[in-house]
C-alpha cells in the first residue's frame, strides 16, 4: 500500500503542493518554538534631565502706587509710562495755591504766638513785679490809715464812718496786693500765662508743619529708583485722597510668578534652576532659580504659587509679560534609560516585562527621574535589557517572544 502511495505523489502536480504543505508546517513549528515576533523596546545608557514645565507671569517683587493725599487739581506730569526714574524725582504736580496761602497764614500764626511768649518775657515780668511793689505799698499805707483812724476814733478825731471807710480801703489794697501776686507769678517763667503762650506756640508750629505737609503733598516724587508703570491722570483732572496718581515698579530683582499643579510638587525645591523664555522671545532663553514655595494650595485650581527670582533680567522683559518656564528638578549622566512605553504597574509598584532566554519575565524595577519619554531605572534592568511594550497586551508572563 506504500508503493503506490508514493507513486502517486511522484505524479506531476502533486509533489509540489506536498512539499509547500511541509514546509509550512516545519515554518510554523520553528516559529512557535522561537515565539512571537514583536518590536520590544531596548534600556539605554544615556543623560537624563526631569524637569517642571509652566507658563507664567513677570511680576516686580512690589509695586508702589502713588496716589493724591490732598484735593485738588492735577498741574502737570512730568513722566511717561515706561520712564526710568531716581528716586526724588518730580513725577507730578498738583494746584498748591491754597496749600501755600495755608502755610502763610500759619507761619503768621506761629509769629504772633512767638511774640506773646516774648512781650511775657521781656515787659510782663517786670511789670508784673512792679505791680506788686506798688499794690504792697498801697497795702502798707491802708494798714497805716486804718491803724490811726481806728485809735482816734474813740477820742472823737474820726466818725465812725470813716473809719469804716478805712477799713474797705484796707480791704480793697490787700486784695490788689494778693492779686499783683498771683499776676507776677502767672507772667514769671513757668507761671500760668507763660505755660499758656507756650502752648499756643506748640500749637502754632503743629500747625504750620500740616500746613507745609499738605504743601509738600502737591508735589509727587519717586519714593525710590523703579519704572513708571501706569500713568492714572493727567493735567486738569480732578483728584481726591486716595485718588491713584501713578504705579511706580521700584528697582529690585524681577520675579516669575507661576503656578505649579500639585501633582508636581515633590519635584520642586529652592534654588533649583529654572530656563526661562518670554513668549514674546521664545529664542531667547535666561536663568531664573526658585525663591519662594508656597505652602498652602489653591484649593480650586489645585496648584501651588512658586516665585523665581531673575538676578539679571534681559532688557527686553516687560512686567506682566507671559513667559513659560522650565525648572530642572534632577540631572543624571549614565544612567539606565527605559521608554516609558516599557513601564508597567503602578507607581508604587513598578515592574517591566522583560525577554530573557526568549521568554517574557516579570521583573519588578526601581525607578528614578523622568523626562517626556523616559524613566530612569535605578534597579531591575541594565544596558541592553530587552522589554516587551505595555501596549502588548496580548504577550503574557512565560510567553516565547522574539524581537523583529
Amino acid at each position: 500500500m506504500t508503493a503506490p502511495l508514493i507513486a502517486r505523489l511522484r505524479r506531476p502536480g502533486v509533489l509540489i503542493p506536498v512539499l509547500l504543505l511541509s514546509g509550512l508546517l516545519t515554518v510554523s513549528v520553528v516559529r512557535s518554538l522561537a515565539g512571537s515576533a514583536v518590536d520590544l523596546l531596548v534600556a539605554e545608557s544615556g543623560d537624563i534631565r526631569q524637569s517642571v514645565v509652566a507658563s507664567g507671569k513677570v511680576r516686580s517683587p512690589q509695586r508702589s502706587e502713588l496716589a493724591a493725599q490732598i484735593t485738588s487739581q492735577v498741574l502737570a506730569i512730568h513722566v511717561d509710562e515706561g520712564q526710568a526714574v531716581a528716586a526724588g524725582t518730580l513725577l507730578a504736580e498738583l494746584d498748591g495755591r491754597e496749600a501755600a496761602a495755608a502755610v502763610a497764614q500759619a507761619r503768621a500764626q506761629l509769629a504772633q504766638a512767638e511774640l506773646r511768649v516774648r512781650q511775657l518775657r521781656l515787659l510782663g515780668e517786670p511789670l508784673a513785679r512792679e505791680a506788686t511793689r506798688q499794690a504792697e505799698a498801697n497795702l502798707t499805707q491802708a494798714r497805716q490809715q486804718f491803724a490811726r483812724v481806728e485809735a482816734l476814733v474813740g477820742r472823737g478825731f474820726y466818725s465812725p464812718n470813716q473809719l469804716d471807710d478805712a477799713r474797705r480801703t484796707l480791704a480793697v489794697a490787700e486784695s490788689q496786693y494778693q492779686a499783683s501776686l498771683l499776676q507776677a507769678a502767672s507772667n514769671a517763667s513757668g507761671g500760668s500765662d507763660f505755660r499758656l503762650a507756650e502752648a499756643a506756640v506748640d500749637q502754632a508750629r503743629a500747625g504750620l508743619a500740616v500746613a507745609e505737609s499738605r504743601l509738600a503733598h502737591t508735589r509727587i516724587v519717586a519714593p525710590r529708583a523703579g519704572v513708571v508703570l501706569d500713568r492714572l491722570v493727567e493735567p486738569g483732572d480732578g483728584v481726591q485722597p486716595g485718588k491713584p496718581l501713578l504705579t511706580l515698579s521700584p528697582e529690585g530683582p524681577t520675579e516669575l510668578i507661576v503656578q505649579i499643579d500639585e501633582k508636581n510638587l515633590r519635584l520642586l525645591a529652592l534654588d533649583q534652576v529654572a530656563e526661562v523664555s518670554a513668549d514674546a522671545w521664545p529664542d531667547r532663553r535666561f536663568p531664573a532659580r526658585v525663591a519662594f514655595i508656597s505652602p498652602t494650595v489653591d484649593p480650586l485650581r489645585g496648584s501651588v504659587e512658586v516665585r523665581l527670582r531673575v538676578d539679571n533680567p534681559p532688557d527686553y522683559l516687560k512686567q506682566d509679560m507671559t513667559v513659560s518656564i522650565d525648572i530642572a528638578s534632577g540631572e543624571r549622566r549614565g544612567a539606565v534609560l527605559l521608554p516609558l512605553e516599557g513601564l508597567r504597574g503602578s507607581a508604587a509598584e513598578p515592574w517591566a516585562l522583560v525577554v530573557r532566554d526568549g521568554r517574557a519575565q516579570r521583573q519588578p524595577v526601581q525607578t528614578g527621574l523622568r523626562d517626556a519619554g523616559r524613566v530612569e531605572i535605578v534597579a531591575g534592568l541594565a544596558s541592553g535589557d530587552a522589554v516587551v511594550p505595555a501596549s502588548l497586551t496580548r504577550i503574557a508572563e512565560g510567553d516565547r517572544v522574539r524581537g523583529r
